[in-house]
């Protein structure tokens, strides 16, 4: 029992990874225009113009800048999150007794999912929108790329600046997380037929649970977004200053700046992630039964 325990924990930790890798390839541009939305006024108009000025600067590599810090960060986030997500749905199954999860259940082992993830997502994420946002910026770059801006940050601000918007990633990945593999796990199961999961049928469930995500989680991503990309010292109130700040300046609604390009990415991009991960979950119970 124990054996077999550890065995899905590790097809999880492993398709997991597979399926971040798929997200990331697919999702990539539009996560860079919804933060680059997030953390300026008035400079774009819209999804289009930010695209759109974006290659014009920089050309359609412009659209994947920061991509490695991700990519490389993203396997073994997603890799963790399923691991998570098994862990918590075991953790779930003991205290309800059955195989079979409730609802509860299985939105209790989402939210778990965010737990572990954090420790290395939060450095990650922290590189990426640095290097996402310099592009606007004038003048040569701050930083070479996802390494040398990790060095550079490690330097000027300790191991806490890699660690900055910690309580805002929790704040937005539980109830996100809950959202998520809630989404995916009760479109999946009304999906299924003859207890057959089809490519087709995959694909809109994970694409649907990257939306729910999103839907709830934005309005945190927004003000962490904020907050990581904010020189050292600027708000010393932390996530309060922050959210008290954007809603005096620019309105409620502000807290959902970039939802256009997070919708438009969500469902594509996790549409793959959860492809790659059923068809790598398939993969290792062919070779490892």
């Amino acid at each position: 029992m124990a054996e077999s325990k550890t065995k899905d924990q590790v097809k999880a930790f492993l398709s997991g990874g597979f399926g971040g890798s798929c997200l990331v390839a697919v999702g990539h541009p539009l996560d860079l225009i919804k933060v680059r939305l997030q953390t300026t006024t008035g400079v774009y108009k819209g999804v289009a113009d930010c695209a759109k000025q974006t290659v014009a600067k920089d050309g359609v590599r412009g659209l994947y800048r920061g991509m490695f810090a991700p990519l490389v960060g993203v396997t073994p986030i997603f890799a963790v999150c399923f691991w998570g997500f098994e862990t918590g749905k075991q953790i779930a199954r003991y205290f309800e007794g059955s195989e079979k999860l409730s609802t509860a259940g299985i939105l209790f082992a989402g939210g778990f999912s965010a737990l572990p993830a954090t420790a290395i997502m939060v450095p990650a994420e922290r590189v990426k929108v640095l290097l996402q946002v310099q592009g606007q910026a004038e003048g040569p770059p701050k930083y070479k790329g996802a390494l040398d801006c990790g060095s550079k940050v490690f330097k000027a601000e300790g191991i806490g600046g890699l660690y900055r918007g910690t309580a805002l990633t929790l704040m937005r990945d539980i109830p996100g997380s809950m959202a998520y593999y809630g989404a995916y796990e009760i479109i999946r199961n009304q999906l299924v037929t003859e207890g057959q999961l089809s490519p087709g049928a995959t694909l809109m469930a994970g694409g649907m649970a990257g939306i729910c995500n999103w839907l709830v989680a934005l309005p945190q991503d927004t003000l962490k977004s904020r907050l990581q990309t904010a020189p050292p010292g600027k708000y010393p109130g932390g996530l309060r200053q922050v959210f008290k700040e954007l809603v005096r300046e620019e309105g409620a609604t502000a807290l959902y700046k970039g939802l256009g390009p997070a919708l438009l990415r969500a469902f594509p991009a996790n549409a793959a992630c959860f492809f790659g991960m059923e068809v790598g979950r398939s993969f290792l119970n062919y070779v490892w039964a």
